[in-house]
């Protein structure tokens, strides 16, 4: 199943909610639902018996004719909306950290990303230029965690996953090279811009076996896959799990392959007006429109 917080332009007053999306558009659970979770993490936190039971009533909703509203006359909002931490990875693709000229250490860096960043997919994330030029794109594999997972092995790990979905780490370089932390250089807001859908882990059989990439204004950037990741999904939540219980809705953001801009000679960044794609195939394309005031 692939999951969305959306909204209506045409129904104001009745905000950010969470819907099912099927082929031609979404199912809003509150619709189909008297007691409907409000949020991905309402849903996650109830366990696997409110997914099973969200699972019959949307099958009887389609199979009844209910006719879902059409994506295009909705807004996306976070596809992750309230998680207890977002922990992002850093240096996870060999690729990536040789362009930066930075070390894949033996453990995983790990830093976390602060609630104001996250964002939705075609929403314009906007910064102020005399802070930074130099902000850069890194397309993410972002994994939820669906049950509280603390020193779990390797061979488990991915059973303690919930869902999968598409992230964007927008970075600022020259506050990332400044300084001896990475939370803020990624942090600012809408920087983080997660969806468009988070999509259950039963539709995404190996999440080393994905293809990912990156298209700025045209130009495809990044053309990867998560097969080249240095630490796989499941060592990372064995390694992280070791000394931090993963808490249900924990978003972690698996690091980016190679391709940034910071090492492209010359050097890419994103642009006032700069339009920029990142996408995993199986979860879906995740669009940021970008403005430098």
């Amino acid at each position: 199943m692939k999951f969305a917080h959306l909204s209506s332009p045409a129904q104001p007053d009745a905000g950010v909610r969470l819907a099912v999306v099927v082929e031609g558009g979404a199912i809003f659970l509150d619709d189909i639902l008297e007691d409907a979770p409000v949020t991905l993490q309402d849903l996650i936190s109830s366990g696997d018996d409110e997914l099973a039971r969200v699972r019959a009533y949307v099958g009887n909703a389609t199979s009844s004719g209910l006719e879902p509203t059409p994506l295009a006359e909705l807004e996306h909002a976070s596809a992750v909306l309230e998680p207890p931490v977002v922990i992002a990875v850093g240096l996870n693709y060999s690729a990536h950290s040789s362009e930066l000229n930075l070390k894949t250490d033996q453990a995983p860096t790990l830093f976390t990303l602060w609630p104001n960043s996250l964002t939705g997919h075609d929403h314009t994330t906007s910064w102020p230029r005399e802070l930074s030029e130099q902000v850069d794109y890194e397309a993410e594999l972002g994994v939820i965690i669906g049950t509280p997972a603390r020193n779990v092995s390797e061979e488990d790990a991915l059973d303690y996953v919930w869902g999968y979905t598409v992230v964007n780490d927008i970075t600022a370089r020259n506050i990332q090279y400044s300084e001896t932390q990475w939370t803020r250089c990624k942090s600012f807001d809408g920087f983080t811009p997660t969806g468009p859908v988070v999509v259950t882990k039963d539709e995404v059989p190996d999440p080393q076996d994905l293809h990912v990439t990156t298209v700025l204004d045209g130009r495809t950037l990044q053309d990867s896959s998560t097969a080249l990741m240095v630490r796989s999904v499941a060592r990372l939540i064995a390694h992280i799990s070791g000394s931090t219980t993963l808490l249900p809705g924990t978003l972690i953001s698996t690091g980016s392959p190679g391709g940034a801009g910071y090492s492209r000679d010359p050097q890419v960044f994103l642009q006032d007006g700069s339009t920029v794609t990142v996408a995993i195939d199986g979860i879906g394309e995740l669009t940021t429109h970008c403005r430098m005031l």
